[in-house]
């Protein structure tokens, strides 16, 4: 069983930063990809970055080139560094993860509110 733990989030104005961290207890490592989601106010949950053990990455078409998702395979942590935010980016970010053989994203952490104020 994995636990994740976001942090980071925060109230920032728009064209700002933020970057979020998910530490990771159990196994995260080999065959597992890591990902961020986020949902807004009324909205679905969507996809925002995965990444996997080889650091090969994926971004919702919304969020590229401005976020970018990262891990560090010895802390357990990923992060998501988010830049030129903008109202639309407000949300409460979900960490999760999944092993490579696995459909869906099984271990899901509480969550980090993100709110961009124009």
């Amino acid at each position: 069983q994995v636990h994740l733990n976001e942090s980071g989030g925060g109230l920032v104005q728009a064209g700002g930063s933020l970057r979020l961290s998910c530490a990771a207890s159990g196994r995260t490592a080999g065959g597992y990809y890591m990902a961020w989601f986020r949902q807004a106010p009324g909205k679905e949950r969507e996809f925002v970055a995965s990444i996997n053990w080889n650091e090969n990455t994926n971004y919702a078409d919304s969020v590229k080139g401005r976020f970018t998702i990262s891990r560090d395979s010895v802390k357990n942590t990923v992060y998501l560094q988010m830049g030129t935010l903008s109202p639309e980016d407000t949300a409460v970010y979900y960490c999760a993860t999944r092993y490579y053989l696995e459909s869906e994203y099984k271990s899901w952490g509480q969550g980090t509110q993100v709110t961009v104020s124009s």
